[in-house]
């Protein structure tokens, strides 16, 4: 295999059958709503079109992917920019092409009677992610700066995977829940309501919601060498989202996938999903590094490593 920058860029290599067409490899969670991009891509020969074969792997975790990708067994995996620049910052060359811009909120019982953050106090709220969880950090500071609270400290925090959080939610075993936006969907299609929205509470913090989180991670060395790939990914992702964006009947045929038990959550992961997607063009660079300089106010070097400052290339510049 050609190794370029000390890394080993299969994709530069790897060919799709006969064809000497470059395979590019992604390794996702198995379940993650990404799938259903890339079902799309796949579905559609969007790759083809853009000068690549996609190869999608499924693992069990996030932490499997980053190891399958910083082991150079996998060419792309799915992260939040905020790893990415802790990685930078730590001498790894990887970079970010943005993918969705969708998070979460603070969702409580449709029968609570709270109506701000302040009402919570005292009570058990369920966090998926772990305490350095990006939402739960940004809910922290919206509550201080407008209640004068120590979120953390005034209640009483139960951390756990998505699943088991959506969950002990569902039961009526939390006053409140945090989780990722899907299963934060699938709670408003069983009756619980949104408490603070993190969109709402970046807002309010000075940060900007249309800076994308989630993207792919692709390493350096292949944007350097072949930056016509990660144009054919970029380009091949905007083109799902268009059909995505607009066409119900590919909802339709991804719904076996989507674990949707009801209509209710069909509809609304559907809605979920497009509400975030994120514009197309750059991604404005001032805004992700006032998010970067308040993520490290809260979450410190636990969270961001030697990344106290946005670091250089982080974000991929395309055409898409």
């Amino acid at each position: 295999m050609k190794k370029i920058g000390g890394a080993i860029v299969a994709a530069c290599i790897a060919t799709a059958g006969l064809a000497d067409t470059p395979v590019l490899r992604a390794s996702v969670l198995q379940f993650g709503t990404v799938n259903w991009e890339l079902d799309t891509i796949q579905h559609h020969g969007l790759d083809a079109a853009n000068g690549f074969d996609l190869e999608v792997q499924g693992v069990a975790g996030g932490s499997a992917a980053r190891v399958a990708f910083q082991g150079g067994e996998t060419d792309v995996i799915v992260a939040d920019w905020l790893w990415v620049a802790r990685q930078r910052a730590a001498g790894r060359d990887y970079v970010f092409i943005p993918y969705s811009k969708a998070v979460g909120g603070i969702m409580v019982p449709h029968d609570s009677t709270a109506q701000d953050l302040s009402d919570l106090a005292g009570q058990r709220i369920g966090i998926a992610g772990g305490p350095l969880d990006k939402s739960w950090l940004i809910l922290q500071a919206y509550a201080q700066k407008n209640f004068d609270m120590d979120l953390a400290a005034e209640t009483e925090q139960v951390f756990g995977a998505p699943p088991l959080i959506f969950g002990t939610a569902m039961a009526g075993d939390l006053d409140g829940a945090i989780n990722f936006w899907h299963f934060g969907a699938k709670m408003t299609a069983g009756g619980m309501r949104t408490l603070v929205d993190v969109a709402e509470a970046s807002v309010d913090l000075g940060l900007d919601p249309e800076t994308p989180l989630l993207g792919y991670v692709v390493n350096g060395a292949l944007l350097r060498e072949h930056p016509e790939l990660v144009e054919g990914l970029s380009a091949a992702s905007r083109a799902a989202k268009d059909i995505l964006a607009t066409d119900d009947a590919e909802w339709d045929r991804l719904r076996p996938r989507m674990n949707a038990d009801t209509d209710a959550q069909f509809a609304a992961l559907v809605a979920g999903f497009r509400a975030g997607i994120p514009a197309s063009g750059p991604i404005d660079e001032a805004a992700a590094a006032r998010m970067l300089a308040l993520m490290y106010e809260l979450g410190g070097e636990d969270l961001l490593g030697e990344a106290s400052e946005l670091p250089e290339g982080v974000f991929v510049h395309t055409g898409s």
